[in-house]
């Protein structure tokens, strides 16, 4: 059985340094932009096609079509729906080879035939819009104003492709409040829980 755990996370929760520090502490190989460069070097494209496929907003009309006009590179078409195809089985590849530690692209979704630990991870917003003020040397407008937009492109992106609901409780074995831990507690209490379940070995 190998180990596969899916982290959700909600913007400037820390959810991928957690995931990072899960991965060291484990050994497991973490999946974040390194994925998106695995995807277009096996699918052929350039990574630049794949750099705007993460998270992208599909719900307005206009983006819809903007998707099939800005995906030429390469000589070649891509649209969002063609990218998600391809991602989605790089990450089927990888998890069926071997352990894996997921960041976002609706990996819990894509893998839900496996066992897998799918995690979401979040924090207040006013720990959020802290950490991004200091994360980003922003102001605290310009900070709620970046985490409100990349929570909403992030919930539309889950949502549209995994006709679930991103964030909700009921979809993961475990939410967390990263602002209680701290990245290191926070990794390692979802450590054990996941051994606690038997999702990790």
């Amino acid at each position: 059985m190998h180990t596969i755990i899916n982290i959700g996370r909600s913007f400037g929760s820390a959810g991928g340094h957690i995931g990072h520090a899960i991965g060291k502490k484990l050994g497991i190989p973490f999946y974040d932009n390194e994925l998106i460069s695995q995807a277009a070097e096996e699918s052929g494209y350039s990574k630049g096609i794949f750099d705007r496929a993460e998270e992208k907003s599909l719900f307005s009309f206009s983006s819809f079509f903007a998707s099939s006009r800005l995906g030429y590179m390469d000589g070649g078409y891509v649209n969002d729906n063609v990218m998600f195809g391809i991602q989605s089985e790089v990450i089927k590849s990888v998890a069926q080879n071997g352990d894996a530690i997921f960041i976002g692209r609706c990996a819990d979704y894509i893998l839900r035939d496996m066992d897998c630990l799918n995690v979401f991870v979040t924090a207040p917003e006013k720990y959020r819009i802290r950490s991004l003020m200091e994360s980003e040397g922003i102001s605290a407008e310009e900070a709620e104003k970046l985490m409100r937009r990349k929570d909403r492109t992030r919930e539309t992106y889950y949502n549209y492709y995994t006709f679930g609901a991103w964030g909700k409780a009921s979809n993961y074995h475990l939410c967390v409040d990263s602002s209680i831990l701290g990245i290191d507690g926070t990794a390692e209490m979802i450590i054990d829980f996941g051994r606690r379940c038997g999702k990790i070995k």
